[in-house]
């Protein structure tokens, strides 16, 4: 009974040590995150679908459904056909606009239009190296070193992915077909380098004492004049309406 006792009690420890060590070999070490998935293209095309990169990098056309993207152009960007000379004319409240095709984008910034992400080497990404690819979404440059990339591209939330994501994104970019289409440079607007004009976006003026009346249709909206009474209980003013 003592030596039956004494040998379960060293198989329940060799199975404790035998434990004990597979876990620590499979903890992060320094406190670092678990180990993350290993690079692919077909997890890069996962994440190129889930992250909506068609919403702009496709040129959308008007379907029997409605309008949606021309996966025949998947990917190649802005249409070279589509010139566009300066940003749109927008009134308050609006700040920005986008062309047809949903791959032109008008704001404060310019007129900005998404890239060839097809890897045809003269007008798409063909030519770029892995590390250039990560480089552009990390510092936010065209190649890494070059302009600013700018919006609507959210840069500044894929500079947070893993080198393994994005390095799994450039796998499958190389893999889709090769489209010739050569994207258009930016227009540049009203939005100095390096920022926001003071007061705000485009220049505008924040709101406040000494701002000037807000437009409609590009016109000032004139002061409300005559007596004021309390549109309901405790709301603001309105003007009293003459019979």
């Amino acid at each position: 009974m003592k030596k039956q006792l004494v040998f379960r009690m060293c198989v329940t420890a060799g199975l404790a040590a035998v434990t004990s060590v597979a876990l620590m070999t499979c903890a992060p070490k320094n406190g670092a995150q678990a180990t993350a998935t290993p690079a692919s293209a077909e997890r890069g095309k996962y994440l190129v679908t889930v992250g909506g990169c068609n919403d702009c990098h496709t040129p959308w056309v008007m379907g029997p459904q409605g309008p949606g993207p021309d996966m025949n152009r998947m990917l190649s960007g802005h249409p070279s056909v589509m010139k566009i000379e300066a940003p749109a004319k927008v009134d308050m409240p609006w700040m920005w606009a986008g062309d047809m095709t949903m791959t032109a984008f008008s704001g404060p910034w310019g007129v900005s239009c998404a890239a060839n992400l097809t890897p045809d080497s003269l007008t798409g990404i063909g030519a770029w190296t892995q590390d250039v690819f990560i480089q552009a979404l990390r510092t936010g440059k065209h190649m890494g070193k070059g302009r600013q990339i700018l919006p609507p591209m959210p840069w500044e939330n894929m500079k947070n992915m893993t080198d393994e994501d994005l390095a799994s994104i450039f796998m499958y970019l190389q893999t889709i077909p090769k489209i010739s289409n050569q994207v258009q440079e930016p227009v540049a607007g009203m939005m100095p380098p390096g920022g926001m004009p003071p007061g705000g976006p485009g220049g505008m003026p924040p709101g406040g004492a000494g701002a000037p009346p807000p437009t409609m249709g590009g016109a000032p909206m004139p002061p409300p004049t005559g007596p004021m009474v309390p549109a309901t209980p405790g709301g603001p003013p309105m003007p009293v309406k003459k019979k």
